[in-house]
């Protein structure tokens, strides 16, 4: 542990370990509800999943292309409006001064007859959020003679992570601790003392635990004496591609499959720089290849696509992404976000960034159906509470600003 012996005991409504966008989410909204709650993340806020996002808040259209909307559309088809919600400041969290990079998406069909069959049903089911667009209404990078295409406008905003991540901390000032992760130690499910970054050895006792750490929850459950929910991890590998570019695209290419062929959304870099990432069928497969041939199988993408767009001088760098969910038979993908409670834990995998209000939502309504309330509602035990004297928020920076991946 530490040097120094941790005192009389913290005490908290709720401990919530991981400080991806699934744990500030729920800090916030717990706290506003009137819980003590205390967030601890043992490296950079937003260092794991959240930060490798594309930031783009689904509505269930990309599970739509296969002609019928599944269990995965129906969870996720209200999340838009929710977000943007809490982006006008109408509802909480409040995420007012949040970077909404696009407030919609584009879905474009090639030549192909799968990619025109995709376009179809996806404009058909999901009616009211897409429309088709007018050649005048494309988007620079779809302004060229040789485009023979359809190109639908969909209604899910594409938001700046960075920006949503110091939102959400600046929301529960002095409720987030950096800790050392080895010095994690449970003597039962609500009961831990741990190391605080400044060398401060603390116990605290909290009514319930929450994991949300994405892939580390598996540590986490391992550390407090659980083997289970269990976990699977489904990868990616994204690319990265920067220079001269069109910028403000955020797209989803139609193929035959039930995912997007390719997925573009645009970034700057540091020095301001557009850079495009690159998803889809293209990330999903691309586990498969080497970093080399993930890139050359990239460009031959745009060239196939976007055969009109220079790619001169652009520069390339491959993403390797653990998507950390609750096991599925067969690794499939999940329908929704999952929370689940044990004994006083509670496992948290929103399952992508967009499921983040259900799960909180999810959580808390395991609480009031625990019969719990807020302290200060249930009348406390006369205990001292003192959660909320964390000191500075360290941010992970977004990977496209790290310089060192481009080299």
């Amino acid at each position: 542990m530490a040097d120094a012996e941790p005192t009389s005991p913290h005490h908290c409504d709720v401990a919530i370990f991981g400080g991806g966008v699934a744990g500030l989410w729920l800090l916030a909204s717990l706290r506003h509800a009137g819980w003590d709650a205390v967030l601890f993340e043992s490296g950079r806020v937003g260092e794991g999943q959240t930060r490798h996002a594309q930031g783009i808040i689904h509505g269930g259209t990309k599970y739509a292309l296969a002609g019928k909307l599944t269990a995965s559309s129906e969870a996720i088809a209200a999340m838009p409006a929710r977000w943007r919600a809490s982006l006008a400041g109408e509802a909480w969290p409040d995420l007012t001064g949040v970077r909404v990079l696009s407030t919609h998406q584009y879905l474009w069909s090639t030549r192909s007859p799968g990619s025109r069959l995709a376009g179809f049903f996806a404009s058909r089911l999901m009616r009211g959020r897409t429309h088709r667009l007018d050649p005048q209404d494309y988007p620079e990078a779809f302004r060229h003679a040789d485009f023979r295409g359809q190109i639908y406008a969909l209604d899910e905003p594409v938001i700046d992570t960075a920006s949503l991540l110091d939102r959400l901390a600046a929301l529960s000032p002095g409720c987030i601790h950096h800790y050392a992760a080895d010095s994690l130690r449970f003597d039962d499910a609500t009961h831990f003392e741990l190391r605080l970054r400044s060398g401060e050895a603390r116990r605290y006792s909290a009514r319930r635990v929450v994991f949300a750490a994405g892939a580390g929850n598996a540590e986490l459950l391992a550390r407090a004496g659980r083997e289970g929910p269990a976990m699977q991890l489904r990868p990616l590998k994204m690319v990265m591609a920067r220079g001269q570019l069109p910028g403000d695209l955020f797209a989803h290419c139609l193929g035959a499959s039930v995912n997007p062929r390719l997925t573009i959304t645009s970034h700057r870099d540091a020095a301001g720089e557009v850079v495009w990432y690159l998803g889809g069928q293209l990330a999903e497969e691309g586990v498969a290849r080497s970093d080399g041939a993930q890139i050359d199988h990239a460009r031959a993408e745009l060239r196939a696509v976007l055969p009109w767009l220079s790619l001169d001088g652009v520069e390339w760098a491959t993403l390797d992404i653990d998507r950390a969910e609750p096991r599925q038979a067969r690794g499939r993908r999940p329908d929704d976000a999952f929370v689940a409670e044990e004994d006083g834990i509670l496992t948290v995998w929103p399952t992508k960034l967009a499921l983040a209000p259900r799960a909180a939502d999810q959580l808390m309504s395991l609480l009031a159906g625990a019969g719990l309330a807020p302290r200060g509602q249930a009348g406390g035990r006369g205990e001292q509470h003192e959660t909320c004297d964390g000191g500075a928020v360290d941010r992970a920076p977004l990977p496209w600003q790290e310089e060192q991946r481009w080299k």
